[in-house]
C-alpha cells in the first residue's frame, strides 16, 4: 500500500470517477493511474470502483470507508508537511483563501494589501464562488481557509470563527421614486421591481425570512453573484438594488444614490472558516488577525477546543 495509490483514488473520486481527469489533476498518465488502484484493490482483496469494463461507473460501500480513511490520512500527511515548513520555512509558502465576490472585492483588499507587504514570498491565491461552494472548497482542502456568510458556521467539519457583522442597502439612481417614498420599509421595497443577489449568496435566507415574516412577495426580477453587475442593471433601470452595504461606494458609484436597510433585516455575520483537523501555520493566524483584530493566536485555538 503506497501514498500515492491514497492520492489517486482520492483525485478519481474528486474527478467523479473521471481517470483521465484525474490523471491531468495529478501530472501522470491514465494507465498509470487505473494500474495503482488496480494494485490497491488487489491488495485489499476488495474493489473500490464498481466498473462497466473499462469505465468507473460507482464506489463500493468498502470503497467508501477506505475513501474516508485516505482522506484523513492525506491531511495528515499535508499537516505534518505545514509543520515542517512551519519551522524551516515560516515565511514561504502559500495561501488559498476562498470567499465570495463581494467580500473579495470590497473586505478583503486592506487585509491583502497588508499580509502581502509583511509575507512578500507567501503565494496568495483567491477562489470565488457562493457560500456552498466556498464551504466545499474548505471541506475538500482545495481552500486553506473560507470566508463567507451563512454556510460555513452550519458544517460540522468546520471551525467557524465570526469576523464582522454587515447589512444592507438600497441603491437607485439619482431621481428614482424610491429615493423619495422615505422612510423605507418592506412595504414599500416589495412595491419596486428589485436586483439583488442569488439565492445561494450573501444572506439571502436572511432577506427572505424578513419578507415573509412580514407577509410579503418581494418583486424579485434579476439576481446575480456579483454585486458590480447588480449595480449595472440597476444603472440600467432594471429595478433598485438590494445589495451589502460595503459593496456600496459612494465616490466609485457616482451614478447611484444609497437608502440604508439595516433597520429592515437582521444584521449577517461572515465567518471566517478553516478545516477542524488542519494545522495552522503561523502566517494564517496574523492574516486572520489582520481581518479580524479580535480573533488572536488565543482566541483561534481556543475555538478549536
Amino acid at each position: 500500500m503506497q501514498l500515492h495509490q491514497m492520492r489517486y483514488i482520492r483525485e478519481v473520486s474528486r474527478q467523479n470517477l473521471n481517470v483521465s481527469a484525474a490523471a491531468e489533476a495529478l501530472h501522470t498518465s491514465q494507465p498509470g493511474v487505473s494500474k495503482q488502484i488496480q494494485l490497491l484493490e488487489e491488495e485489499l482483496g476488495l474493489q473500490i470502483f464498481h466498473r462497466s469494463g473499462k469505465r468507473l461507473t460507482g464506489i463500493t460501500e468498502p470503497g467508501k470507508v477506505v475513501l474516508e480513511m485516505a482522506e484523513r490520512m492525506l491531511r495528515e500527511v499535508e499537516n505534518i508537511k505545514r509543520v515542517g515548513d512551519d519551522f524551516t520555512r515560516d515565511t514561504e509558502g502559500s495561501l488559498t483563501i476562498a470567499t465570495t465576490h463581494t467580500q473579495a472585492r470590497y473586505r478583503l483588499p486592506p487585509a491583502i494589501k497588508g499580509f502581502v507587504e509583511s509575507y512578500p514570498n507567501i503565494k496568495l491565491h483567491i477562489h470565488q464562488g457562493n457560500p456552498a461552494q466556498v464551504t466545499e472548497m474548505i471541506v475538500k482542502g482545495e481552500a486553506d481557509i473560507g470566508i463567507a456568510t451563512e454556510a460555513i458556521a452550519e458544517h460540522p467539519d468546520l471551525v467557524a470563527l465570526p469576523c464582522y457583522t454587515w447589512n444592507r442597502c438600497v441603491v437607485a439612481p439619482y431621481g428614482h421614486a424610491i429615493l423619495k417614498d422615505v422612510p423605507l420599509s418592506l412595504e414599500k421595497l416589495a412595491s419596486y421591481p428589485v436586483v439583488t443577489y442569488d439565492l445561494g449568496f450573501a444572506g439571502s435566507n436572511t432577506v427572505r425570512r424578513a419578507f415573509e415574516l412580514a407577509g410579503l412577495e418581494p418583486n424579485i426580477v434579476l439576481t446575480a453573484i456579483d454585486s458590480d453587475v447588480i449595480k449595472t442593471y440597476v444603472e440600467m433601470g432594471l429595478g433598485v438594488g438590494l445589495l451589502a452595504q460595503m459593496a456600496y461606494d459612494a465616490e466609485r458609484d457616482k451614478n447611484l444614490a444609497m437608502l440604508e436597510a439595516a433597520h429592515l433585516f437582521p444584521d449577517s455575520t461572515t465567518y471566517l472558516g478553516v478545516r477542524r483537523d488542519m494545522y495552522l501555520r503561523g502566517f494564517l493566524y496574523d492574516f486572520i488577525g489582520l481581518i479580524a483584530p479580535h480573533l488572536s493566536r488565543v482566541a483561534v485555538n481556543a475555538a478549536f477546543k
